[in-house]
């Protein structure tokens, strides 16, 4: 009896010995290029969390859209051939709509107002991530896209005339687009730059490292200077997978994870201002809407979030939520 007891005892030990070192690694897609500062950030984030778990999880890149576009990238993790991605907020509005609402057309003025929202609101939108089977361990800021063209443009009239870009899947760019009376083509990231190339587009809207980093600054010739369209950055885990990690690695994950995206928060908007400068030195013409069309396009963005709500794009209360959010800002500043 004794040596039964024994057995039994060893038999347990050796389960929990053999469950704890299993290693696990958590294979993620991503579309930015190997050697961007994305990437070096999430790599190192890789190496902190490996160290501390001491193996028991490892984080497995894969960048510069190897793994194909957002629609495929999905698919392989419904599949199970990979566990997450790094996402643009639009890319997972299929899986919890309101992920995107800080992209609402010209809702922030100016970073001051971003960080005080995102104070608010970051934390809510991780569990509504959470709530549809999603771990997102983080929301990086990606700059305020700009609008560039390979043509002179100067107001929404001419933007109007060109051939002009929303990305693949993401209905809340393309309903305000539509809202400004420009009719989009939807195209995953990927073919963009051929795009550009061949003609088949002659406008993009894009924040000025994405600009750089795929290279459509050689494509383009003009930039009007109007904040359009604040983008964030996610890298979304399945919970299923997550939940396979033991609860003090998960704590760890989340803690290097949390580390990684407040730099890249802080690293994202210096390179923003300075890949906004380069493009301006590298010859692109800058252009300045007067006042009269600038107030055009605040009045049409209004509208836009209107039809936004009315079409089930993003909801009426986490709306009126980052609106009474910023009214409080302003009220402080003003």
């Amino acid at each position: 009896m004794k040596s039964m007891t024994h057995f039994f005892l060893s038999l347990c030990i050796l389960i929990l010995v053999s469950g704890t070192a299993t290693a696990r690694t958590i294979k993620i897609a991503t579309a930015a290029p190997d050697g961007t500062t994305w990437m070096k950030e999430m790599q190192k984030g890789a190496k902190n969390i490996e160290a501390q778990t001491q193996g028991r999880v490892k984080l497995k890149f894969y960048p510069g859209g190897v793994m194909g576009n957002d629609k495929s990238v999905h698919r392989k993790i419904r599949a199970g051939q990979l566990h997450g991605g790094a996402f643009t907020a639009g890319s997972l509005a299929h899986i919890y709509q309101d992920i995107q609402i800080y992209s609402l057309p010209m809702l922030f003025k100016s970073f001051d107002e971003v960080d005080y929202v995102r104070s608010k609101m970051d934390m809510k939108l991780k569990q509504g991530m959470k709530d549809k089977g999603y771990v997102l361990l983080g929301i990086s800021e990606g700059g305020f896209a700009r609008i560039l063209s390979n043509t002179a443009v100067h107001n929404l009239a001419e933007i109007r005339a060109t051939k002009t870009w929303v990305p693949e899947g993401d209905a809340l760019v393309q309903e305000s687009f539509n809202t400004l009376g420009i009719s989009p083509i939807s195209l995953p990231l990927s073919d963009v730059f051929t795009g550009l190339q061949t003609g088949l587009l002659d406008t993009i809207s894009a924040n000025p490292t994405a600009v750089i980093a795929f290279q459509w600054h050689t494509k383009v010739s003009h930039l009007i200077d109007v904040p359009l369209i604040y983008i964030t950055g996610t890298l979304a885990i399945g919970k299923k997978v997550f939940d396979k990690i033991s609860k003090p690695d998960q704590v760890i994950v989340k803690k290097e994870m949390g580390n990684v995206f407040k730099i890249l928060d802080k690293l994202n908007r210096t390179d923003n201002k300075k890949a906004h400068q380069a493009l301006q030195n590298q010859g692109i013409k800058f252009v300045v809407p007067d006042n009269e069309e600038i107030v055009l396009w605040e009045s049409l963005a209004e509208k836009a979030t209107a039809n936004l709500i009315n079409k089930g794009i993003v909801s009426r209360t986490m709306v009126d939520e980052v609106m009474q959010h910023l009214q409080d800002y302003r009220s402080t500043v003003h």
